[in-house]
């Protein structure tokens, strides 16, 4: 069988170390749950959660295949038989054990997908991630719009994976009940994480309606999933503001003004006009969330904002939302700010090359210390500096396209071995170099990013870095 791995050897001292160093590191995370190879989260936390690791199992293809499909399989085949998907999952004695006392965000349908196309197009998997989505999203629509006024609602601080956010006030962390809680200041909370996450639901059932031909399922199922955009714009999209807002249980909005914007590009939930306000009056506000380093969880000039060093998404920027950032500023075309956001990663974490949940957001400092003590090996700082190499400096096989790119600085290559095929990049002085199994496809000027068709000839799409 032919193996699948990454190579890579760049003429940046630091960027080679960062690689090399989250490349075995991440291979301590991959654990044996009840006879599947999983990639846990790291750093201390020792299940696999939906809100990390199927997007880290799709990312972790590149190198393991049978990872990446086991990291979406164990969520979809412990579906509750209502339709609710555990938060996370635990193996404990050799027992798999799903967790249904939180949501804890939904960075599952897109990725779900992508593994569909890299691990054989197999039409039964399909079929259940179709299955999957379509009891999920009609268990969301039957329990946690609890007023019927059309917004979907988290009901705990664990159901968005916000630990210890201030903006939730008195809310619990964990809610497993179908009945929603009372006697709470804030919850039920209408939420833009909840709407996103039946708008990534319908998105994908859509694509899938589209894969298997049936062009009327596609129509009415985009529909459906641009009917969740109209109305999330309806209930907390703030015109003035320029970026969407929550409303707490009485229908207030709740100020706070929240990175969960940008999770919403992720899920690709925003139209394009409310992610160009949001990225221009927000995201590149070096006074909200464009700080020395990016991407803080709360903007830094909000009242509710905390710098606290433990886990706590009130404050610090997260790996997390670094690594939730490459998809969301594909999504909506801000192709250029994945290098800039990469290069500051890189800083952040440095020679020490040890990966933390966390950073100061002024300083750049990773802070050291979680829950659990001195932290090390998160998964998601890992996979985050793996897969920035491979949008600034490599060659990505996504779905049924190659993305190429080659920012301006460093030499060297990447090569993708996966499925039988080895597909390189060479960054020359002034020139990359596309290679398909051994023979050169094309070249290009540094500082592209150039998708193809899979056999490198068709040129789909070229865009600056």
């Amino acid at each position: 069988m032919d193996e699948t791995k990454v190579l890579f050897q760049t003429s940046n001292k630091l960027v080679q170390k960062l690689y090399d160093a989250a490349e075995e590191k991440c291979r301590l995370n991959i654990k044996s749950f009840a006879g599947r190879r999983v990639l846990i989260e790291g750093g201390g936390y020792n299940k696999v959660w939906i809100e990390t690791q199927p997007m880290g199992g799709a990312m972790y293809a590149k190198r393991d295949l049978e990872v990446a499909y086991n990291n979406q399989k164990i969520f979809m085949d412990h579906q509750r038989e209502d339709g609710r998907l555990p938060g996370s999952i635990e193996c404990r004695d050799s027992r798999l054990i799903p967790q249904f006392d939180k949501f804890q965000g939904f960075c599952f349908p897109a990725p779900a997908l992508d593994v569909y196309y890299l691990t054989g197009k197999k039409s039964d998997y399909l079929d259940q991630l179709y299955e999957v989505l379509r009891k999920y999203d009609e268990y969301l629509w039957k329990y946690r719009d609890s007023d019927n006024d059309g917004c979907l609602e988290s009901w705990c601080r664990y159901d968005t994976g916000e630990d210890n956010a201030v903006r939730y006030g008195n809310a619990p962390d964990y809610w497993e009940s179908n009945e929603a809680p009372k006697n709470y200041d804030v919850v039920p909370m209408a939420s833009m994480d909840f709407m996103s996450f039946s708008y990534a639901a319908r998105e994908t059932m859509a694509e899938i309606a589209r894969i298997k031909g049936d062009n009327a399922l596609y129509e009415s199922h985009m529909i459906d999933a641009n009917t969740i955009k109209m109305r999330t714009k309806m209930a907390l999209w703030d015109g003035v503001s320029g970026a969407f807002f929550d409303r707490d249980k009485n229908h207030n909005k709740l100020p706070t003004l929240i990175h969960n914007n940008l999770r919403m590009m992720y899920w690709n939930s925003m139209t394009r006009e409310e992610a160009d306000r949001f990225v221009s009056v927000h995201l590149l506000n070096e006074k909200e969330f464009w700080t020395n380093m990016p991407l803080p969880s709360v903007s830094v000039s909000d009242p509710l904002y905390r710098n606290d060093t433990e886990n706590n998404w009130s404050g610090q920027p997260q790996a997390l939302t670094f690594q939730r950032a490459i998809d969301a500023m594909e999504n909506y075309g801000y192709y250029s700010l994945i290098p800039k956001l990469g290069r500051k990663l890189f800083e952040a974490i440095g020679e020490d090359c040890i990966f933390v949940q966390q950073y100061d957001p002024f300083t750049m400092k990773p802070s050291l210390h979680s829950v659990s003590g001195g932290q090390d090996a998160y998964g998601p700082a890992m996979l985050s500096v793996l897969e920035y190499v491979s949008r600034m400096y490599g060659v990505v096989v996504k779905r049924d396209k190659l993305i190429w790119s080659s920012i301006k600085e460093d030499e060297g290559f990447y090569e993708q071995h996966i499925n039988g095929h080895i597909y390189r990049i060479e960054q020359g002085q002034n020139k990359a170099y596309a290679f398909i199994d051994g023979k050169e496809s094309f070249s290009f000027d540094r500082g592209k990013r150039i998708e193809t068709d899979m056999e490198g000839k068709e040129h789909l799409k070229e865009n600056d870095l």
